[in-house]
């Protein structure tokens, strides 16, 4: 009579058996991220922000959070992809989205307590790659960033320009020509004109273009010192317009 021979025990001393451990125990995610993402997490919900920033480093990821919609637009360039609330202080989310989008092809997900089919397809009109309603599952919302992560990853890096009569732009690398010359312009000047290159044919105050190139942090003389220097390199004040009371357009030069 052949001896039964027994079922081999896993070795609990091993990096997968442990991993295994963990996640029964609750202590691990289920399926981590197979590459950290740097992830901008922008929520004026302090706490469940915090707990989301403290799970997505649980997946390996590199996440930042900031509250107000102005942080936002300064820290999106550094980021892989937004989480992005609609419910902010100083900005509304579908603005904040808007503004990323004409500058930026980063990927955005809007997570947001808005249900409503409307708010979802302004969301997606305003720019966004995805659109998420609270309350979320943790483990949907992780699947949602690596689908929309592939997406950007296999879209074809296409150049953006924007042609204004003499005016061309080169917005992924930030060349500015006026007659076929060059125009060297500062960080600020280049995110300025192409703001309101952006939006041809519509008035910008200086509100609003205080919040998106500067973040609110400085005076609105600002606007009105980049603005004069932006005529003088560009050749011309017909170039950009001033609609006293309001703020500036794009003009023809």
């Amino acid at each position: 009579m052949s001896q039964m021979s027994l079922p081999t025990l896993p070795d609990l001393r091993t990096p997968a058996a442990q991993l295994i451990r963990l996640v029964q125990d609750g202590a691990a995610p289920a399926a981590p991220a197979p590459g950290g993402r740097r992830i901008l997490v922008v929520d004026a919900d302090v706490d469940p922000a915090d707990s989301l920033v403290t799970q997505l480093r649980r997946y390996g990821h590199e996440p930042l959070a900031v509250q107000c919609g102005s942080q936002a637009l300064q820290a999106h360039a550094d980021a892989d992809l937004v989480l992005l609330a609609l419910e902010l202080p100083d900005l509304d989310g579908l603005e904040v989205c808007r503004a990323i989008r004409a500058v930026s092809r980063v990927p955005v997900v809007i997570v947001t307590a808005r249900q409503s089919e409307l708010d979802c397809v302004l969301g997606l009109q305003a720019g966004a790659d995805d659109y998420v309603t609270k309350p979320y599952g943790l483990r949907e919302l992780m699947a949602r960033i690596e689908a929309v992560m592939r997406r950007a990853h296999w879209q074809p890096a296409a150049r953006r320009y924007i042609r204004r009569g003499r005016l061309h732009i080169d917005v992924n690398s930030r060349e500015v020509t006026v007659d076929g010359s060059g125009i060297p312009l500062t960080r600020k000047e280049f995110d300025l004109l192409c703001l309101l290159a952006s939006h041809p044919d519509t008035v910008i105050p200086r509100k609003q273009l205080l919040k998106q190139v500067w973040g609110d942090s400085w005076s609105q003389r600002t606007v009105d010192t980049h603005v004069s220097s932006l005529r003088g390199k560009l050749g011309g004040s017909g170039w950009i317009v001033t609609v006293r009371g309001v703020g500036f357009k794009l003009g023809a030069g």
